[in-house]
């Protein structure tokens, strides 16, 4: 298959499409992390977001936090079966404006009601990450696939690195709750930027038809290589993102009461130690476990849940650094992971729709996370959450072992 040598060199293998290289795939990453900056970094601050919205003790935040996950969730497969049909590119400038409406909102929002509104506003209209990844596995296939899942994964992390300390950086000028508007910007200069790239207009890759025996007939149905395991995917995509999750909401608040007249700045800088760990290191876990993803996820939820587990009794500013990096670690493992597992999955199926489902999934297990951190924290404070996650991941880990998860599924395909 022809391609250009600047999406070969990016790729290391088959790609789709001509002139789609690592240009493009670097300005979809780029877009992705300035319409993610508001939608990432803010909500770590629904803290103190909510008390100028009259929730005094921002008992909702837990709650609230993943409100637009959850909408998202909901409209996530509707919306990557639409880009299938009626253009990825078309779908992917819809989700960055839709954004850019819902921060307007939130950020001029004088009610709680009217804040809601716009949580669920950027639910709804919302889904960059699932249209991005729809986008690119429209015109990348294989290990090129997978390294530009993981140069997406990256682009998250960067934004949840620099959206926290940038938000605490501001707050002495400008509320948390202002900044949505003033954030705003960010998703239409990206929409700007997406106008400029192509439609993926080739068709996705098909898998090669297995020979036929000459015995079995000229009607005989050839078989096709099986498909990767979905099962196994979206199983540990959901155990992975609520693990990861649930400690999110109430961190701010743990650190701020286990280190007394910590500043706001070093608070955030805790919340994005994890994420900094992923931009520095995917690219070389990558490497590491692009032809082993599955033993790569399941040492990641075993580090995933060491790393909470220490929280539980970290009490100072060196402990609380030792304990996110240990986090980390597990976080790069078990993402790069699970996105070459998704790059398997990709393989001979529409993009839009399996990454609209698997979106589903993943903010699936945000949405449930989010429930139980509100519901833990009410009943045992911030600690609750991080006991949630460390057992969530310790029975993920145990059911890496299952290998029934991981049989592929064979397909029969008719000759014509």
């Amino acid at each position: 298959m022809a391609a250009t040598s600047s999406a070969h060199t990016l790729t290391e293998g088959p790609t789709v499409g001509a002139g789609f290289g690592r240009r493009q795939v670097h300005a979809v990453a780029a877009c992705y992390f300035v319409a993610s900056f508001a939608a990432l970094g803010l909500p770590p601050y629904l803290t103190e977001i909510l008390p100028e919205l009259g929730d005094a003790s921002a008992r909702w935040a837990g709650l609230l936090y993943v409100v637009p996950t959850a909408f998202g969730a909901l409209g996530a497969p509707l919306w990557g079966r639409a880009a299938d049909r009626f253009g990825r590119k078309r779908l992917l400038l819809r989700a960055q404006l839709g954004l850019a409406v819902s921060f307007l909102v939130a950020g001029w929002a004088d009610s709680l009601a009217a804040f809601v509104t716009a949580l669920v506003l950027q639910g709804v209209l919302g889904g960059t990450f699932a249209a991005s990844n729809g986008y690119l596995a429209a015109a990348l296939t294989g290990s090129g696939l997978s390294r530009a899942l993981t140069l997406m994964q990256g682009a998250a992390r960067a934004a949840l690195v620099l959206a926290p300390i940038v938000v605490g950086s501001l707050t002495p000028w400008i509320s948390p709750h202002r900044q949505y508007a003033l954030l705003a910007v960010l998703p239409l200069a990206a929409a700007v930027m997406l106008a400029a790239l192509p439609e993926p207009t080739a068709e996705p890759p098909h898998a090669d038809v297995a020979e036929v025996p000459e015995a079995a007939g000229p009607l005989a149905p050839p078989l096709a290589p099986p498909l990767a395991p979905l099962r196994a995917l979206y199983a540990f995509e959901f155990a992975f993102v609520f693990s990861t999750v649930v400690s999110f909401p109430y961190l701010i608040a743990l650190i701020e009461d286990r280190i007394p007249g910590v500043s706001p700045v070093v608070s955030g800088a805790l919340f994005a130690l994890p994420h900094l760990c992923y931009l520095l290191f995917a690219l070389r876990v990558h490497q590491v476990v692009e032809r082993r993803p599955l033993k790569g996820i399941a040492a990641g939820f075993a580090l995933v849940a060491s790393g909470l587990a220490g929280h539980g009794a970290a009490d100072s500013l060196a402990a609380f650094a030792g304990v996110r990096l240990l986090l980390g670690a597990g976080l790069t493992l078990g993402l790069v992971s699970l996105s070459v597992l998704a790059a398997e999955c990709a393989h001979g199926r529409p993009p839009g729709g399996m990454f609209g489902t698997l979106e589903l999934v993943s903010k699936g297990g945000a949405v449930a996370a989010g429930l139980a951190a509100a519901a833990g924290n009410s009943l045992l404070g911030p600690p609750a959450p991080l006991l949630t996650g460390t057992a969530t991941a310790l029975l993920a880990l145990a059911a890496a072992t299952l290998p029934a998860l991981f049989r592929r599924s064979p397909r029969i395909r008719w000759s014509r």
